[in-house]
Protein backbone atom coordinates (compact mmCIF):
# COMPACT_ATOMS: atom_id res chain seq x y z
CA UNK A 1 0.00 0.00 0.00
CA UNK A 2 2.73 2.39 0.79
CA UNK A 3 4.30 2.08 -2.76
CA UNK A 4 1.06 2.75 -4.41
CA UNK A 5 1.28 5.89 -2.33
CA UNK A 6 4.32 6.85 -3.11
CA UNK A 7 3.98 6.46 -6.48
CA UNK A 8 1.07 9.25 -6.83
CA UNK A 9 2.79 11.00 -4.92
CA UNK A 10 5.58 11.55 -7.39
CA UNK A 11 3.57 10.92 -10.21
CA UNK A 12 1.93 14.33 -8.91
CA UNK A 13 5.36 15.83 -8.74
CA UNK A 14 6.55 14.80 -11.31
CA UNK A 15 3.39 16.47 -13.49
CA UNK A 16 4.56 19.91 -12.43
CA UNK A 17 7.41 19.26 -14.33
CA UNK A 18 5.64 17.90 -17.02
CA UNK A 19 3.31 20.92 -16.97
CA UNK A 20 5.88 23.23 -17.34
CA UNK A 21 8.25 21.28 -20.03
CA UNK A 22 5.02 20.79 -22.18
CA UNK A 23 3.87 24.58 -21.23
CA UNK A 24 7.64 25.92 -22.32
CA UNK A 25 8.53 23.46 -25.52
CA UNK A 26 5.03 22.46 -26.56
CA UNK A 27 2.51 24.78 -25.92
CA UNK A 28 4.66 27.51 -26.72
CA UNK A 29 6.93 25.70 -29.61
CA UNK A 30 4.96 23.58 -32.49
CA UNK A 31 1.62 23.40 -30.69
CA UNK A 32 1.79 27.63 -30.09
CA UNK A 33 -1.58 27.22 -32.87
CA UNK A 34 -3.25 25.83 -30.06
CA UNK A 35 -2.07 27.59 -27.00
CA UNK A 36 -2.00 31.42 -28.88
CA UNK A 37 -5.39 31.83 -27.58
CA UNK A 38 -4.95 31.40 -24.20
CA UNK A 39 -2.69 34.70 -24.37
CA UNK A 40 -4.56 36.48 -26.92
CA UNK A 41 -8.28 36.44 -25.98
CA UNK A 42 -9.54 37.46 -29.59
CA UNK A 43 -11.90 35.13 -29.62
CA UNK A 44 -15.74 35.27 -27.70
CA UNK A 45 -15.88 31.49 -27.03
CA UNK A 46 -15.53 30.50 -23.28
CA UNK A 47 -13.73 27.35 -24.59
CA UNK A 48 -10.01 27.77 -26.26
CA UNK A 49 -8.32 25.65 -28.13
CA UNK A 50 -5.49 25.78 -25.33
CA UNK A 51 -8.26 22.98 -23.32
CA UNK A 52 -7.04 20.68 -25.75
CA UNK A 53 -4.04 19.95 -23.65
CA UNK A 54 -6.47 18.96 -20.80
CA UNK A 55 -8.12 16.37 -23.05
CA UNK A 56 -4.24 14.90 -24.08
CA UNK A 57 -3.87 14.82 -20.21
CA UNK A 58 -6.70 13.17 -19.66
CA UNK A 59 -6.00 10.64 -22.31
CA UNK A 60 -3.08 9.70 -20.65
CA UNK A 61 -4.56 9.03 -17.34
CA UNK A 62 -7.16 6.89 -18.41
CA UNK A 63 -4.44 5.32 -20.47
CA UNK A 64 -2.85 4.16 -17.15
CA UNK A 65 -6.55 3.63 -15.77
CA UNK A 66 -6.82 0.90 -18.37
CA UNK A 67 -3.26 -0.93 -17.94
CA UNK A 68 -4.38 -1.06 -14.59
CA UNK A 69 -7.55 -2.17 -15.02
CA UNK A 70 -6.22 -5.08 -17.19
CA UNK A 71 -3.77 -6.11 -15.14
CA UNK A 72 -0.76 -4.95 -17.28
CA UNK A 73 0.73 -2.47 -15.03
CA UNK A 74 -0.23 -3.12 -11.22
CA UNK A 75 1.04 0.90 -10.08
CA UNK A 76 -0.85 1.70 -12.85
CA UNK A 77 -3.98 3.22 -10.85
CA UNK A 78 -1.59 5.22 -8.69
CA UNK A 79 -0.03 6.64 -11.55
CA UNK A 80 -3.80 7.48 -13.11
CA UNK A 81 -4.63 8.83 -10.25
CA UNK A 82 -1.45 10.86 -9.81
CA UNK A 83 -2.09 12.94 -13.00
CA UNK A 84 -6.16 12.90 -12.32
CA UNK A 85 -5.24 14.94 -9.27
CA UNK A 86 -2.47 17.06 -10.81
CA UNK A 87 -5.24 17.91 -13.32
CA UNK A 88 -8.08 18.77 -10.61
CA UNK A 89 -5.16 20.93 -8.80
CA UNK A 90 -3.69 22.42 -11.99
CA UNK A 91 -7.89 23.10 -12.87
CA UNK A 92 -8.52 24.80 -9.70
CA UNK A 93 -5.27 27.13 -9.77
CA UNK A 94 -5.12 28.24 -13.32
CA UNK A 95 -8.99 27.97 -14.86
CA UNK A 96 -10.54 28.66 -11.74
CA UNK A 97 -8.38 30.37 -9.48
CA UNK A 98 -6.09 32.81 -11.73
CA UNK A 99 -8.15 32.83 -14.68
CA UNK A 100 -11.64 33.20 -13.19
CA UNK A 101 -13.62 30.97 -15.84
CA UNK A 102 -15.16 30.33 -12.77
CA UNK A 103 -16.38 32.81 -10.33
CA UNK A 104 -15.39 31.95 -7.00
CA UNK A 105 -11.95 31.50 -4.83
CA UNK A 106 -11.61 35.27 -5.79
CA UNK A 107 -11.01 36.31 -2.56
CA UNK A 108 -7.38 34.27 -1.52
CA UNK A 109 -5.02 36.49 -0.76
CA UNK A 110 -2.36 34.78 0.94
CA UNK A 111 1.47 34.59 0.01
CA UNK A 112 1.41 31.67 -2.37
CA UNK A 113 -1.93 33.04 -3.88
CA UNK A 114 -0.60 36.22 -4.34
CA UNK A 115 2.90 34.26 -5.64
CA UNK A 116 1.09 32.54 -8.06
CA UNK A 117 -0.90 35.48 -9.56
CA UNK A 118 2.16 37.35 -10.11
CA UNK A 119 4.19 35.26 -11.64
CA UNK A 120 1.34 33.67 -13.81
CA UNK A 121 0.73 37.58 -14.61
CA UNK A 122 4.48 37.77 -15.90
CA UNK A 123 3.88 34.83 -18.05
CA UNK A 124 0.81 36.63 -19.85
CA UNK A 125 2.97 39.54 -19.95
CA UNK A 126 4.35 37.96 -23.22
CA UNK A 127 1.43 37.33 -25.90
CA UNK A 128 4.04 35.97 -28.75
CA UNK A 129 5.32 32.43 -27.87
CA UNK A 130 9.14 33.53 -27.63
CA UNK A 131 10.62 35.12 -24.32
CA UNK A 132 8.51 33.66 -21.78
CA UNK A 133 8.97 33.21 -18.16
CA UNK A 134 7.29 31.22 -14.95
CA UNK A 135 6.18 28.36 -17.28
CA UNK A 136 5.26 25.91 -13.90
CA UNK A 137 1.85 26.19 -12.00
CA UNK A 138 2.27 25.06 -8.69
CA UNK A 139 5.76 25.57 -7.82
CA UNK A 140 6.80 29.36 -8.02
CA UNK A 141 9.86 31.32 -8.36
CA UNK A 142 11.01 32.67 -4.70
CA UNK A 143 11.40 36.37 -6.21
CA UNK A 144 7.45 36.34 -6.55
CA UNK A 145 6.91 35.76 -2.44
CA UNK A 146 9.17 39.00 -2.14
CA UNK A 147 7.03 41.39 -3.82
Amino acid sequence: MLVYILVFILTFCIMEFMAWFTHKYIMHGFLWSLHRDHHRKDHDSWFERNDAFFIFYALVSIGFFLLWKYQILDIGLAIGLGILAYGIAYFFVHDIFIHQRFKFLRNANNRYAKAVRRAHKMHHKHLGKEHGECFGMLIVPFKYFRK
